[in-house]
Protein backbone atom coordinates (compact mmCIF):
# COMPACT_ATOMS: atom_id res chain seq x y z
CA UNK A 1 0.00 0.00 0.00
CA UNK A 2 1.07 3.53 -0.79
CA UNK A 3 2.89 5.31 2.19
CA UNK A 4 1.35 9.19 2.85
CA UNK A 5 4.18 10.16 4.50
CA UNK A 6 2.36 13.65 4.24
CA UNK A 7 1.07 13.37 7.39
CA UNK A 8 1.89 11.93 10.51
CA UNK A 9 -0.48 10.71 13.33
CA UNK A 10 -0.16 9.88 17.46
CA UNK A 11 -3.22 8.59 18.95
CA UNK A 12 -3.21 9.30 22.96
CA UNK A 13 -4.88 6.16 24.26
CA UNK A 14 -4.07 2.38 22.99
CA UNK A 15 -7.86 1.37 23.86
CA UNK A 16 -10.15 0.11 21.76
CA UNK A 17 -10.77 3.36 19.85
CA UNK A 18 -7.29 4.74 19.79
CA UNK A 19 -6.08 1.25 19.21
CA UNK A 20 -8.62 0.56 15.99
CA UNK A 21 -7.90 4.05 14.75
CA UNK A 22 -4.05 4.27 15.01
CA UNK A 23 -3.66 0.56 13.75
CA UNK A 24 -6.20 1.27 11.11
CA UNK A 25 -5.07 5.09 10.22
CA UNK A 26 -1.23 3.04 9.19
CA UNK A 27 -2.72 0.50 7.14
CA UNK A 28 -3.66 3.31 4.73
CA UNK A 29 0.15 4.18 4.59
CA UNK A 30 0.12 7.10 7.37
CA UNK A 31 3.13 6.94 10.10
CA UNK A 32 1.01 6.60 13.40
CA UNK A 33 2.30 6.31 16.87
CA UNK A 34 0.05 4.97 20.10
CA UNK A 35 0.88 6.45 23.54
CA UNK A 36 -0.73 4.50 26.12
CA UNK A 37 0.31 4.68 30.22
CA UNK A 38 0.24 1.27 30.24
CA UNK A 39 3.53 -0.34 30.35
CA UNK A 40 2.51 -3.94 29.87
CA UNK A 41 -0.16 -3.07 26.71
CA UNK A 42 2.84 -1.33 24.95
CA UNK A 43 5.05 -4.43 25.47
CA UNK A 44 2.31 -6.51 24.44
CA UNK A 45 1.31 -4.86 21.08
CA UNK A 46 5.30 -4.09 20.35
CA UNK A 47 5.28 -7.99 20.56
CA UNK A 48 2.16 -8.36 18.32
CA UNK A 49 0.05 -9.57 21.08
CA UNK A 50 -3.50 -8.24 20.62
CA UNK A 51 -5.08 -6.55 24.62
CA UNK A 52 -8.48 -6.76 23.49
CA UNK A 53 -10.30 -9.00 20.88
CA UNK A 54 -11.38 -7.54 17.92
CA UNK A 55 -11.43 -9.67 14.80
CA UNK A 56 -8.53 -9.22 11.81
CA UNK A 57 -7.21 -6.49 14.50
CA UNK A 58 -3.65 -8.77 15.33
CA UNK A 59 -2.92 -9.73 11.45
CA UNK A 60 -3.28 -5.43 10.93
CA UNK A 61 -1.12 -4.36 13.53
CA UNK A 62 1.80 -6.87 12.97
CA UNK A 63 1.74 -5.84 8.90
CA UNK A 64 2.08 -2.68 10.24
CA UNK A 65 4.32 -2.89 12.75
CA UNK A 66 6.63 -5.41 10.02
CA UNK A 67 6.49 -2.71 7.08
CA UNK A 68 7.61 -0.04 9.72
CA UNK A 69 4.32 2.38 9.51
CA UNK A 70 3.41 1.67 12.77
CA UNK A 71 5.17 2.15 16.57
CA UNK A 72 3.90 1.88 20.06
CA UNK A 73 5.40 3.85 23.35
CA UNK A 74 4.62 5.05 26.61
CA UNK A 75 6.55 8.47 26.28
CA UNK A 76 4.07 11.07 24.60
CA UNK A 77 7.42 13.30 24.09
CA UNK A 78 9.14 10.92 22.11
CA UNK A 79 6.26 10.41 19.56
CA UNK A 80 4.85 14.31 19.14
CA UNK A 81 7.76 15.69 17.03
CA UNK A 82 6.03 16.14 13.53
CA UNK A 83 3.15 15.00 14.66
CA UNK A 84 0.43 16.64 12.37
CA UNK A 85 -2.94 14.96 14.26
CA UNK A 86 -3.26 13.50 17.58
CA UNK A 87 -6.48 11.65 18.03
CA UNK A 88 -7.07 11.43 21.80
CA UNK A 89 -9.07 8.03 22.04
CA UNK A 90 -8.77 7.72 25.86
CA UNK A 91 -11.81 6.21 28.17
CA UNK A 92 -15.03 8.58 29.30
CA UNK A 93 -16.36 6.06 31.82
CA UNK A 94 -19.66 6.58 33.50
CA UNK A 95 -19.17 8.65 36.22
CA UNK A 96 -22.03 7.82 39.90
CA UNK A 97 -23.95 10.24 38.24
CA UNK A 98 -24.81 9.11 34.85
CA UNK A 99 -21.94 12.21 33.29
CA UNK A 100 -19.09 10.96 31.34
CA UNK A 101 -15.88 11.33 33.26
CA UNK A 102 -13.47 13.03 31.23
CA UNK A 103 -10.28 13.00 33.23
CA UNK A 104 -8.57 10.98 31.12
CA UNK A 105 -9.40 13.18 28.43
CA UNK A 106 -8.38 16.41 30.15
CA UNK A 107 -4.81 14.59 31.53
CA UNK A 108 -4.48 13.57 27.63
CA UNK A 109 -4.45 17.65 27.12
CA UNK A 110 -2.73 18.32 29.67
CA UNK A 111 0.27 16.22 28.90
CA UNK A 112 0.42 17.01 25.14
CA UNK A 113 0.03 20.83 25.28
CA UNK A 114 3.36 21.86 26.40
CA UNK A 115 4.96 19.24 23.22
CA UNK A 116 2.73 21.18 20.69
CA UNK A 117 5.43 22.13 18.07
CA UNK A 118 4.21 23.64 14.55
CA UNK A 119 0.42 23.95 13.60
CA UNK A 120 -1.24 20.82 14.75
CA UNK A 121 -4.90 19.49 14.64
CA UNK A 122 -6.22 17.68 18.13
CA UNK A 123 -9.19 15.66 17.43
CA UNK A 124 -10.92 14.28 19.85
CA UNK A 125 -12.33 10.41 18.98
CA UNK A 126 -13.58 9.84 22.28
CA UNK A 127 -17.35 9.87 23.03
CA UNK A 128 -17.49 13.30 25.15
CA UNK A 129 -20.29 15.86 25.96
CA UNK A 130 -21.40 18.84 24.21
CA UNK A 131 -18.56 20.89 25.14
CA UNK A 132 -15.68 18.75 25.91
CA UNK A 133 -13.87 20.46 22.66
CA UNK A 134 -14.26 23.97 24.40
CA UNK A 135 -12.82 23.01 28.14
CA UNK A 136 -10.13 21.24 26.37
CA UNK A 137 -8.74 24.36 24.13
CA UNK A 138 -8.92 26.43 27.02
CA UNK A 139 -6.45 24.01 29.44
CA UNK A 140 -4.38 23.99 26.47
CA UNK A 141 -3.98 28.26 25.65
CA UNK A 142 -3.68 27.95 29.63
CA UNK A 143 -0.61 25.78 29.68
CA UNK A 144 0.72 27.03 26.33
CA UNK A 145 -0.63 30.17 25.15
CA UNK A 146 1.46 30.47 22.29
CA UNK A 147 0.89 26.82 20.51
CA UNK A 148 -0.89 26.96 16.62
CA UNK A 149 -3.43 24.45 16.94
CA UNK A 150 -6.87 23.27 16.63
CA UNK A 151 -9.52 21.17 18.93
CA UNK A 152 -11.73 19.17 16.24
CA UNK A 153 -14.45 16.91 16.95
CA UNK A 154 -14.15 13.27 15.31
CA UNK A 155 -16.69 11.08 16.98
CA UNK A 156 -15.93 7.15 16.49
CA UNK A 157 -18.87 4.73 15.04
CA UNK A 158 -17.24 1.49 15.88
CA UNK A 159 -19.26 -1.99 16.69
CA UNK A 160 -17.68 -4.14 18.56
CA UNK A 161 -16.44 -7.33 16.46
CA UNK A 162 -16.75 -5.05 13.54
CA UNK A 163 -14.53 -2.23 14.10
CA UNK A 164 -11.98 -3.10 11.51
CA UNK A 165 -14.48 -2.64 8.62
CA UNK A 166 -16.44 -0.54 10.19
CA UNK A 167 -13.55 2.04 10.12
CA UNK A 168 -12.16 1.16 6.74
CA UNK A 169 -15.60 1.36 5.34
CA UNK A 170 -17.79 3.79 7.39
CA UNK A 171 -20.96 5.02 6.42
CA UNK A 172 -19.95 8.64 7.16
CA UNK A 173 -16.80 10.65 8.78
CA UNK A 174 -18.06 13.22 10.81
CA UNK A 175 -15.30 16.31 11.42
CA UNK A 176 -16.53 19.26 14.10
CA UNK A 177 -14.62 22.50 13.56
CA UNK A 178 -15.01 25.86 12.75
CA UNK A 179 -11.27 26.25 11.72
CA UNK A 180 -10.31 26.49 8.09
CA UNK A 181 -6.52 25.08 8.43
CA UNK A 182 -8.09 22.18 10.50
CA UNK A 183 -10.42 21.26 7.90
CA UNK A 184 -7.72 21.37 5.38
CA UNK A 185 -5.76 19.03 7.52
CA UNK A 186 -8.91 16.95 8.20
CA UNK A 187 -9.78 16.63 4.56
CA UNK A 188 -6.10 15.52 3.65
CA UNK A 189 -6.12 12.88 6.31
CA UNK A 190 -9.50 11.46 5.35
CA UNK A 191 -8.94 12.05 1.00
CA UNK A 192 -8.20 7.74 1.35
CA UNK A 193 -11.31 7.30 2.73
CA UNK A 194 -13.49 9.94 0.17
CA UNK A 195 -12.23 8.07 -2.73
CA UNK A 196 -14.11 5.00 -1.54
CA UNK A 197 -17.16 6.86 -1.09
CA UNK A 198 -18.58 7.35 2.22
CA UNK A 199 -19.70 11.08 2.63
CA UNK A 200 -17.04 13.46 5.08
CA UNK A 201 -19.24 15.29 6.80
CA UNK A 202 -18.00 19.13 7.99
CA UNK A 203 -19.66 20.40 10.87
CA UNK A 204 -19.55 22.77 13.94
CA UNK A 205 -17.56 21.02 17.07
CA UNK A 206 -20.34 20.83 19.37
CA UNK A 207 -22.88 19.94 17.06
CA UNK A 208 -20.40 16.86 16.07
CA UNK A 209 -20.32 15.96 20.08
CA UNK A 210 -23.68 16.02 20.39
CA UNK A 211 -24.21 13.65 17.16
CA UNK A 212 -22.55 10.53 18.16
CA UNK A 213 -24.89 10.82 21.49
CA UNK A 214 -27.64 11.29 19.64
CA UNK A 215 -27.51 8.31 17.11
CA UNK A 216 -26.34 5.49 20.29
CA UNK A 217 -29.98 6.57 21.70
CA UNK A 218 -31.53 6.23 18.69
CA UNK A 219 -30.21 2.76 17.97
CA UNK A 220 -30.76 1.69 21.38
CA UNK A 221 -34.44 3.74 20.92
CA UNK A 222 -34.68 0.68 18.03
CA UNK A 223 -34.06 -2.23 20.20
CA UNK A 224 -35.73 -1.40 23.71
CA UNK A 225 -38.75 -0.54 20.75
CA UNK A 226 -39.00 -3.88 19.06
CA UNK A 227 -38.23 -5.30 22.48
CA UNK A 228 -41.86 -4.23 24.23
CA UNK A 229 -42.88 -4.78 20.27
CA UNK A 230 -42.05 -8.28 20.91
CA UNK A 231 -44.02 -8.46 24.85
CA UNK A 232 -47.09 -7.17 22.71
CA UNK A 233 -46.28 -10.00 20.11
CA UNK A 234 -46.27 -12.83 23.00
CA UNK A 235 -49.39 -11.22 24.63
CA UNK A 236 -51.59 -11.42 21.45
CA UNK A 237 -50.59 -14.52 19.90
CA UNK A 238 -48.40 -12.37 16.76
CA UNK A 239 -45.18 -13.11 15.17
CA UNK A 240 -42.02 -10.56 15.82
CA UNK A 241 -39.49 -11.98 13.64
CA UNK A 242 -42.11 -11.93 10.32
CA UNK A 243 -43.32 -8.42 12.33
CA UNK A 244 -39.93 -7.10 11.88
CA UNK A 245 -38.80 -8.24 8.62
CA UNK A 246 -42.00 -6.32 7.23
CA UNK A 247 -41.26 -2.99 9.39
CA UNK A 248 -37.41 -3.07 8.13
CA UNK A 249 -38.38 -2.96 4.40
CA UNK A 250 -39.52 0.29 4.97
CA UNK A 251 -36.24 2.32 4.29
CA UNK A 252 -37.50 5.26 6.46
CA UNK A 253 -37.41 2.31 9.54
CA UNK A 254 -34.69 0.23 7.95
CA UNK A 255 -33.84 -3.72 9.33
CA UNK A 256 -30.99 -2.82 11.38
CA UNK A 257 -31.12 -3.34 15.49
CA UNK A 258 -34.81 -4.96 14.87
CA UNK A 259 -33.86 -7.95 16.62
CA UNK A 260 -35.32 -8.46 19.67
CA UNK A 261 -33.03 -9.84 22.78
CA UNK A 262 -32.56 -9.73 26.00
CA UNK A 263 -31.93 -6.20 26.12
CA UNK A 264 -28.43 -4.23 24.64
CA UNK A 265 -25.35 -3.84 26.42
CA UNK A 266 -21.59 -3.03 25.77
CA UNK A 267 -19.24 0.02 26.47
CA UNK A 268 -21.35 2.90 24.00
CA UNK A 269 -25.19 2.45 24.67
CA UNK A 270 -25.60 1.75 28.51
CA UNK A 271 -22.73 4.64 28.97
CA UNK A 272 -24.11 6.77 26.19
CA UNK A 273 -27.71 6.85 26.75
CA UNK A 274 -27.00 8.06 30.57
CA UNK A 275 -24.64 10.60 29.36
CA UNK A 276 -27.09 12.00 26.99
CA UNK A 277 -30.18 12.36 29.85
CA UNK A 278 -27.40 14.13 31.91
CA UNK A 279 -26.49 16.35 29.19
CA UNK A 280 -30.10 17.63 28.84
CA UNK A 281 -30.76 17.59 32.15
CA UNK A 282 -27.93 19.96 32.60
CA UNK A 283 -28.96 21.66 29.41
CA UNK A 284 -32.08 21.85 31.18
CA UNK A 285 -34.20 20.26 28.05
CA UNK A 286 -36.08 17.08 27.93
CA UNK A 287 -35.05 14.03 27.24
CA UNK A 288 -37.71 11.27 27.68
CA UNK A 289 -37.87 9.39 25.27
CA UNK A 290 -34.33 8.06 25.80
CA UNK A 291 -35.08 8.37 29.74
CA UNK A 292 -37.77 5.74 29.04
CA UNK A 293 -35.17 3.57 26.72
CA UNK A 294 -32.79 3.41 29.92
CA UNK A 295 -36.00 2.25 32.12
CA UNK A 296 -37.33 -0.02 29.29
CA UNK A 297 -33.67 -1.86 28.84
CA UNK A 298 -32.91 -2.32 32.43
CA UNK A 299 -36.23 -3.65 33.38
CA UNK A 300 -36.20 -6.08 30.14
CA UNK A 301 -32.68 -7.35 31.36
CA UNK A 302 -33.96 -8.36 34.94
CA UNK A 303 -36.92 -9.73 33.67
CA UNK A 304 -35.08 -12.38 30.80
CA UNK A 305 -35.10 -14.33 34.09
CA UNK A 306 -38.42 -14.70 34.56
CA UNK A 307 -39.14 -16.34 31.13
CA UNK A 308 -36.13 -19.41 32.03
CA UNK A 309 -38.14 -19.99 35.64
CA UNK A 310 -41.46 -20.55 33.53
CA UNK A 311 -39.81 -22.65 31.08
CA UNK A 312 -38.82 -24.88 34.02
CA UNK A 313 -42.43 -25.04 35.56
CA UNK A 314 -42.21 -22.13 37.86
CA UNK A 315 -38.83 -22.86 39.65
CA UNK A 316 -35.63 -23.43 38.72
CA UNK A 317 -34.58 -24.40 42.55
CA UNK A 318 -31.81 -26.91 42.56
CA UNK A 319 -31.62 -27.25 38.58
CA UNK A 320 -29.06 -26.64 36.87
CA UNK A 321 -28.79 -24.03 33.92
CA UNK A 322 -26.25 -24.18 30.91
CA UNK A 323 -25.64 -20.73 29.74
CA UNK A 324 -24.75 -20.26 26.30
CA UNK A 325 -22.96 -16.85 25.87
CA UNK A 326 -21.59 -14.07 28.48
CA UNK A 327 -20.65 -11.20 25.72
CA UNK A 328 -23.25 -8.36 25.54
CA UNK A 329 -22.75 -9.36 21.87
CA UNK A 330 -21.27 -11.95 19.55
CA UNK A 331 -17.32 -11.67 18.22
CA UNK A 332 -16.15 -9.63 21.42
CA UNK A 333 -15.14 -10.63 24.93
CA UNK A 334 -16.89 -7.17 26.24
CA UNK A 335 -19.19 -8.25 28.91
CA UNK A 336 -19.52 -4.53 29.85
CA UNK A 337 -23.43 -4.17 30.90
CA UNK A 338 -24.43 -7.59 29.02
CA UNK A 339 -27.61 -9.36 29.81
CA UNK A 340 -25.95 -13.01 30.77
CA UNK A 341 -24.94 -11.24 34.04
CA UNK A 342 -28.18 -10.15 35.58
CA UNK A 343 -29.97 -13.72 34.07
CA UNK A 344 -27.42 -15.40 35.94
CA UNK A 345 -27.42 -13.79 38.94
CA UNK A 346 -31.62 -13.53 39.30
CA UNK A 347 -31.20 -17.43 38.39
CA UNK A 348 -28.89 -17.93 41.06
CA UNK A 349 -31.24 -16.40 43.92
CA UNK A 350 -34.24 -18.58 42.41
CA UNK A 351 -32.10 -21.73 43.49
CA UNK A 352 -30.29 -22.59 40.39
CA UNK A 353 -27.13 -23.53 39.57
CA UNK A 354 -25.13 -22.07 36.45
CA UNK A 355 -22.79 -23.31 34.34
CA UNK A 356 -21.14 -21.55 31.10
CA UNK A 357 -19.64 -21.30 28.23
CA UNK A 358 -18.74 -18.38 26.01
CA UNK A 359 -15.36 -18.66 22.84
CA UNK A 360 -14.28 -15.39 24.25
CA UNK A 361 -15.43 -13.45 27.70
CA UNK A 362 -14.77 -16.55 30.39
CA UNK A 363 -11.77 -14.55 31.75
CA UNK A 364 -13.43 -11.45 31.03
CA UNK A 365 -16.26 -12.65 33.02
CA UNK A 366 -14.75 -14.42 35.96
CA UNK A 367 -14.31 -11.68 37.86
CA UNK A 368 -17.68 -10.04 38.00
CA UNK A 369 -19.52 -13.32 38.39
CA UNK A 370 -19.39 -16.15 41.84
CA UNK A 371 -20.51 -19.80 41.95
CA UNK A 372 -20.29 -20.01 37.98
CA UNK A 373 -18.96 -23.21 36.31
CA UNK A 374 -16.86 -22.14 33.29
CA UNK A 375 -17.13 -25.33 30.61
CA UNK A 376 -15.18 -26.01 27.36
CA UNK A 377 -17.74 -26.16 24.98
CA UNK A 378 -21.39 -25.79 24.48
CA UNK A 379 -21.62 -29.80 24.92
CA UNK A 380 -19.83 -29.68 27.62
CA UNK A 381 -21.76 -27.20 29.32
CA UNK A 382 -24.78 -28.76 28.33
CA UNK A 383 -24.31 -32.28 30.59
CA UNK A 384 -26.45 -32.87 33.03
CA UNK A 385 -28.28 -29.57 32.52
CA UNK A 386 -32.41 -29.05 33.31
CA UNK A 387 -32.15 -26.29 31.00
CA UNK A 388 -30.18 -24.16 28.27
CA UNK A 389 -30.22 -20.81 28.04
CA UNK A 390 -28.86 -19.03 24.48
CA UNK A 391 -28.06 -15.65 25.77
CA UNK A 392 -25.41 -14.38 22.95
CA UNK A 393 -25.65 -15.25 19.11
CA UNK A 394 -22.61 -16.57 18.60
CA UNK A 395 -21.68 -18.24 14.89
CA UNK A 396 -20.60 -21.04 17.36
CA UNK A 397 -24.46 -21.89 18.77
CA UNK A 398 -25.89 -21.73 15.40
CA UNK A 399 -25.69 -25.61 14.27
CA UNK A 400 -26.15 -27.31 17.57
CA UNK A 401 -26.75 -31.17 17.95
CA UNK A 402 -29.80 -31.23 19.19
CA UNK A 403 -29.65 -34.91 19.70
CA UNK A 404 -26.24 -34.75 20.85
CA UNK A 405 -27.67 -32.26 23.78
CA UNK A 406 -30.77 -34.55 24.57
CA UNK A 407 -28.63 -37.37 25.11
CA UNK A 408 -26.36 -35.21 27.86
CA UNK A 409 -29.47 -33.06 29.68
CA UNK A 410 -31.45 -33.86 32.52
CA UNK A 411 -34.46 -32.28 30.94
CA UNK A 412 -34.58 -30.98 27.50
CA UNK A 413 -35.60 -27.30 27.96
CA UNK A 414 -34.43 -24.25 25.90
CA UNK A 415 -34.84 -20.87 26.16
CA UNK A 416 -33.40 -19.09 22.77
CA UNK A 417 -33.29 -15.83 24.13
CA UNK A 418 -32.07 -14.65 20.57
CA UNK A 419 -34.12 -16.42 17.94
CA UNK A 420 -31.73 -18.60 16.55
CA UNK A 421 -33.58 -21.42 15.91
CA UNK A 422 -36.84 -21.96 14.29
CA UNK A 423 -39.51 -23.42 17.16
CA UNK A 424 -40.28 -26.40 15.20
CA UNK A 425 -36.75 -27.65 14.35
CA UNK A 426 -35.82 -27.76 18.39
CA UNK A 427 -39.46 -29.08 19.47
CA UNK A 428 -38.67 -31.91 16.81
CA UNK A 429 -36.05 -33.36 19.32
CA UNK A 430 -38.59 -33.26 21.79
CA UNK A 431 -37.32 -30.37 23.84
CA UNK A 432 -39.67 -27.82 25.35
CA UNK A 433 -38.76 -24.05 23.45
CA UNK A 434 -39.24 -20.56 24.01
CA UNK A 435 -37.88 -17.46 22.27
CA UNK A 436 -38.90 -13.78 22.40
CA UNK A 437 -41.64 -12.62 20.54
CA UNK A 438 -43.11 -15.57 18.75
CA UNK A 439 -46.00 -18.19 19.37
Amino acid sequence: MTRRRDLKITTIGAGYVGLVTGVCFSDFGYDVTCVDKNARKIEQLNAGEMPIFEDGLEALVKRNLREGRLYFTTDLAAAMPDTDVVFIGVGTPQAEDGSADLQYVMAAARELAPLLDGFTVIAIKSTVPVGTGDKVEALIREIAPEADFAVVSNPEFLREGAAISDFKDPDRVIIGTNNDKARDVMARLYRPFSALGPPIVFTDRRTSELLKYAANAFLATKISFINEIADLCEAVGANVTDLAFGMGLDDRIGSKYLAPGPGYGGSCFPKDTLALLDIAEKAGAQARIVEQVVNVNDTRKRSMASKVIDLCGGSVSGMTVAMLGLAFKPDTDDVRETPAFPIIENLQRAGATVRAFDPAAMAESKPHLTDVTYCSDAYDCAAGADVIVLATEWSHFAALDFHRLGEQMAAKRFADLRNVYRPEDVRRYGFEYVSIGRP
